[in-house]
């Protein structure tokens, strides 16, 4: 008899021949969220087992956040050919239970003597005889006690859902503008749920924002690689660009300038960590620069793809989902970013891109717009973000 961890997975079991590919990440990725409880992992007949943990609930835990992962349920692991003992633990694993039950066979091995409804009939009449407080309830009960029989019986009661998705790593990578704000982490969070790893960059105006601003923004990144594994994060000196614009720009363009520059900036990196599209937070219409005028401009500037997950999302929405996964006190902490430092009183909310250009013409004379960015992405710092 063996206590393990069973990980379940869904969307992976739809990728035919590809499958394998799936697996592979999907085990190699939870083999990373279990080592640190000293745990290990395998893959066995289209089921992943993790055992030797110390620390059972903070393993099941980490493994949650897996991309890939559908449910974790601590199971026992036991011989089949005894079913007595089988009824036995079952009716064990039932103890200080009340309310409705009701027991789910599936019986992989069809050369066992009983088949599932049999295994769940014996099995639920076995734990009535032991626990009178209980009942059956086959439509909508309150625990739902599982018997599997494979190469061996598989016993469980609880199971937590995961996160979903897709693994890490299997569909690319994808460079995420990361600000301390709400919006952003939870736009890289929904990206990387498709199986995208994720680098990031995040815009720093020393002195103008400070050391605070960097550490929550690393945070954030740490969050995110909770779920989905390192994070790349460039930490791009944004200063003297910030000071050119508002020193050359017209007032009310200067947030449409500094985003322009800011994804011309995200593009170089991209291309250097091999990601094949960039990652914004923006929805329409929240801010200035999100009316479908502005974003056209922003676009405008670069090749990559540019991927916008909550476009059509409200901010409540959004507030909701920055809970759930962790991030949102953190976002709320208040520290201002580059983007607010330098905020205009008026800001264009629907310039046309002749317009954009040309407000920032002074910014391109003798190419100091370009040896700017250049000096930007010479001198970013690139921090490696573990969970």
């Amino acid at each position: 008899m063996e206590q393990l961890l069973l990980v379940k997975y869904a969307e992976v079991h739809l990728k035919g021949q590809n499958r394998p590919y799936f697996q592979r990440l999907l085990l190699r990725n939870i083999r990373a969220a279990a080592a640190p409880f000293g745990a290990t992992a395998r893959l066995h007949d289209s089921r992943i087992f993790v055992s030797g943990y110390d620390d059972e609930a903070a393993c099941i835990q980490g493994i949650q956040k897996v991309f890939g992962v559908h449910a974790v349920s601590p199971a026992i692991a036991m011989d089949k050919e005894d079913f007595g003992a089988i009824c036995a633990q079952a009716a064990r694993m039932m103890d200080g239970l009340s309310g409705s039950f009701k027991v789910l066979a599936r019986r992989a091995d069809k050369r066992y003597p009983l088949d599932s409804p049999l295994i769940a009939a014996q099995a639920g009449g076995f734990i009535l005889q032991q626990h009178p407080q209980l009942r059956v309830d086959v439509k909508t009960p309150e625990h739902e006690l599982q018997i599997e029989i494979r190469d061996q019986a598989l016993l469980y009661v609880r199971s937590y859902p995961g996160a979903g998705g897709l693994p890490s790593g299997s569909s690319g990578r994808a460079m995420l503008l990361l600000s301390g704000g709400i919006d952003s982490p939870v736009a890289g969070y929904r990206v990387a749920r498709r199986g995208v790893a994720l680098s990031a960059v995040y815009f720093h105006s020393f002195p103008y924002t400070g050391e605070q601003v960097k550490d929550k923004v690393i945070t954030l990144a740490r969050v995110l690689a909770g779920f989905c594994g390192e994070v790349r994060l460039h930490v791009v000196p944004f200063t003297e660009i910030q000071q050119a614009i508002h020193q050359r720009c017209p007032e009310d363009f200067t947030t449409l300038i500094m985003r322009r520059c800011m994804m011309r900036i995200a593009q170089r990196l991209a291309t250097r960590d091999k990601a094949l599209a960039l990652i914004t937070g923006e929805s329409i219409g929240q801010v200035a620069s999100q009316t479908l005028q502005a974003l056209a401009c922003t676009d405008a500037v670069v090749d990559s793809p540019v991927f916008r997950p909550l476009i059509g999302t409200d901010k409540l929405e959004i507030i909701r989902e920055a809970q759930a996964i962790g991030s949102y006190e953190t976002s709320i902490l208040p520290y201002e970013d580059c983007c607010t430092v330098f905020t205009p009183r008026h800001p264009v909310t629907h310039p046309s891109l002749r317009q954009a250009q040309r407000a920032e013409q002074p910014l391109l004379e003798e190419g100091q717009l370009d040896a700017m960015l250049d000096r930007a992405v010479t001198q970013a710092e690139l921090l490696k973000i573990t969970p």
